[in-house]
């Protein structure tokens, strides 16, 4: 949105089964005019999307190259893949209005960027729900996931970008869309969501974005991250977890092959014991599933897997996660499952109280008893709403409290 925290579990990520069958057509390119012309959301190449790839009752579908401003360095171009979806049928007067879908976790190998894989059976029926609403669906695989270069995984300023610009792209070459948008995501997602809606306004004001909505929402500062850290260190396994690999190592593990590939200073033996070496090194290489199974089969958890300078090790990554803002100008649903073991629903509620205090318009939602994944269909009745009224324009109630359900 989609990996280490905790603040009684407060964090990051996002658990999202990933898929396998990557998709073999390349996007064909699309001409420029002169080099000089290139500019960050400009396509720069696209192709039909394969069938079992797309979402099912959806209408034509494609895979997008574009580009992008380099959110590492803040200047600089770099090309970033994705994937627009249209509802079928004709579309309305003015073209369809823009979801921008931002992905939770699935890894930093380019093998498990989204538009390479079919989409998860959850992410299958939520997105259906949203080209149902009359959406179109514009959605990044993030800088780095897919395309040249390591992704800055839950860097917020690179992901922010990559969303914006693939709107920006999709509004100025494709045909049928209208500069109406709701940015939308899950775990990693999530977090990309706030942080396109907070950048926007300086980085892309052209951008009409109604609202956000963010599932499973991670929130990082220097207080929490510390927080977290010292937690870590006196984790132990919890009852009721069943031997389930905890997602905090995995998401842990990615931050770390994350900062090694932008990073070649970075030693993983700074932030992690020899016990985790191997995945490691793994997590570069391989997608989400298969890095939950090894830190499972090696029995790896916060104890065990971190050394006491993990935090100095990822102090970059950590301070790359804080969102520009937590004002945001339109407004903010949050959903928030209250068994997610990925995200503390305490963080997550943590966030809307500061944003509420910030200034921004916030529905907050607990879902009792859901967990991480849960938490998406879980909210798309109260989404829906929520969405209804910020498209048109009407007057959203502020809950900083959450409502229960």
């Amino acid at each position: 949105m989609s990996r280490v925290k905790r603040l009684s579990v407060l964090m990051i990520g996002a658990l999202m089964p990933i898929l396998t069958a990557c998709q073999e057509t390349q996007p064909s390119v699309v001409p420029q005019t002169a080099a000089i012309s290139a500019a960050p959301g400009q396509l720069t190449g696209k192709a039909a999307l394969a069938p079992v790839d797309s979402v099912p009752g959806a209408g034509e579908a494609l895979t997008i190259t574009y580009l992008s401003t380099n959110g590492m360095s803040g200047s600089g171009l770099v090309p970033v893949t994705g994937e627009v979806i249209y509802p079928s049928g004709p579309a309305p007067a003015g073209g369809w209005p823009i979801m921008a879908w931002e992905h939770g976790t699935v890894g930093i190998a380019d093998e498990c960027a989204p538009s390479r894989n079919p989409h998860s059976a959850r992410d299958q029926a939520y997105l259906a729900e949203w080209l149902h609403r009359g959406f179109a669906i514009v959605a990044t695989d993030y800088q780095g996931l897919g395309s040249e270069g390591t992704h800055p995984y839950l860097n917020a300023r690179a992901e922010a970008y990559s969303v914006l610009d693939g709107i920006r792209a999709a509004l100025s070459a494709l045909p049928d869309l209208r500069n109406e948008v709701m940015v939308v995501g899950q775990s990693q997602g999530a977090a990309a969501a706030f942080a396109a809606t907070a950048f926007a306004p300086d980085y892309a004001p052209a951008l009409l974005i109604r609202g956000t909505v963010a599932t499973g929402i991670p929130y990082m500062t220097p207080q929490i991250a510390a927080s977290l850290l010292a937690r870590a260190q006196k984790m132990t396994p919890k009852k009721g977890d069943n031997g389930e690999a905890d997602p905090l190592v995995a998401y842990a593990l990615l931050m770390g092959a994350s900062q090694a590939g932008l990073d070649p200073s970075f030693e993983g033996s700074q932030a992690f014991t020899p016990r985790a070496m191997a995945a490691f090194h793994a997590a570069s290489s391989i997608c989400l599933p298969a890095l939950l199974d090894m830190v499972k089969t090696e029995h790896l958890s916060q104890r065990n897997a971190f050394t006491p300078d993990m935090g100095k090790a990822l102090a970059p990554v950590f301070r790359a996660m804080a969102f520009p803002t937590l004002r945001l100008k339109t407004p903010l649903f949050i959903g928030i499952g209250g068994k997610d073991r990925d995200v503390s629903p305490e963080g997550q509620l943590l966030l809307a109280r500061d944003a509420c205090k910030a200034g921004t318009v916030v529905q907050t939602h607990l879902y009792r008893a859901e967990n991480h994944s849960g938490a998406v269909m879980a909210s798309v009745p109260d989404s829906r709403i929520f969405t209804t009224a910020v498209m048109a324009g009407g007057n959203v109630v502020s809950s900083c409290a959450p409502v229960h359900h």
